[in-house]
């Protein structure tokens, strides 16, 4: 018998969804993750390759009818989503796994916000951001205690999606101030603090999370020395010239995902969603680890 209460989790399989899977069972809670038919088998494996028999695994999406949905979460208390996709799942689904939780009797509801401060954001500033943003407002007068978990830019997409680091050229490339803070958080960190807030029964509201507050300046020096390799630092232009830039391609681009990297980036650089505060002290046992050594744990350059 667990002393914590059960936790659900929808966006089990995914990379950040898995991760706080498996920094629950860490902390010794038990665990319903939701799991869709047909999910990738591999993706299936690495859950129950953690061998724990607090595990369970069920079927479903979270657009199944809120009833059914409902018999998934079962008797879980509080219900993390970590899931992603376009305003289908970001917007209507998680509005309808908020239902199925009501309905279920859960008291906690954790959003797949895992972002920067998308409080301070206005609609346009980022379309991704929108639709948590729109999700946020479909949540308000819920009886359920919604509990946002911030984490800024995973380490991963600053390294990766980004589109920063040219490793061929040798280059990494910015916009804006160089010494403008930005809030950066590993993936693993950021599960390990969602597992915290989930198991925390004092945690409320709008909690703000940094595995490491630095400038693009510093996240160059930090990536030269994780990964050995020099890399010339480019400026591409002023936050300005960032919005100017994005305007431009968005009234060009076919697809808004050409360019919602830039707009991750001009959310950053401008400073307008970065945070004010941090609530890293209140998980004293978390740990987060540094961008110099996930850089060096992870660059293709080694």
């Amino acid at each position: 018998m667990s002393a914590f209460p059960k936790i659900f989790v929808a966006g089990a399989t995914g990379l950040l969804g898995g991760q706080i899977v498996k920094a629950l069972l860490d902390r010794g809670a038990p665990v319903r993750a939701l799991v869709r038919p047909g999910a990738d088998e591999e993706k299936k494996r690495s859950l129950t390759a953690l061998g724990s028999d607090r595990l369970e695994l069920v079927e479903g999406d979270i657009t199944d009818p809120a009833e059914r949905l409902a018999e998934a979460v079962g008797d879980a208390t509080t219900v993390i989503s970590a899931v992603q996709g376009g305003p289908d799942v970001i917007v209507d689904g998680q509005a309808n796994l908020l239902r199925a939780a009501e309905k279920a009797g859960a008291r906690r509801f954790i959003p797949s916000d895992f972002a920067f401060d998308l409080t301070k954001l206005d609609d346009g500033d980022n379309f991704m951001i929108d639709w948590r943003r729109q999700a946020a407002a479909a949540r308000a007068g819920s009886p359920l205690d919604v509990i946002s978990v911030l984490n800024g830019a995973f380490y991963e997409v600053m390294t990766g999606f980004m589109g920063l680091i040219d490793w061929e050229q040798g280059t990494l490339s910015h916009w804006g101030d160089p010494d403008q803070p930005l809030d950066l958080t590993s993936v693993a960190d950021t599960a390990a603090y969602t597992a915290a807030v989930a198991l925390d029964p004092a945690a409320t509201g709008t909690l703000r999370f940094a595995g490491e507050v630095m400038s693009m300046r510093q996240f160059h020096d930090a990536v030269q020395r994780g990964s050995g390799r020099t890399l010339e630092l480019r400026h591409l232009g002023t936050s300005d010239d960032l919005r100017a830039e994005i305007a431009r391609q968005a009234a060009v681009a076919q697809n808004p995902f050409d360019y919602v990297a830039l707009q991750y980036q001009w959310c950053m650089v401008s400073g307008k969603a970065k945070f004010d505060r941090l609530d890293n002290e209140r998980y004293p046992d978390v740990t987060p680890v540094s961008m110099t050594d996930f850089v060096r744990a992870t660059s293709p350059a080694h």
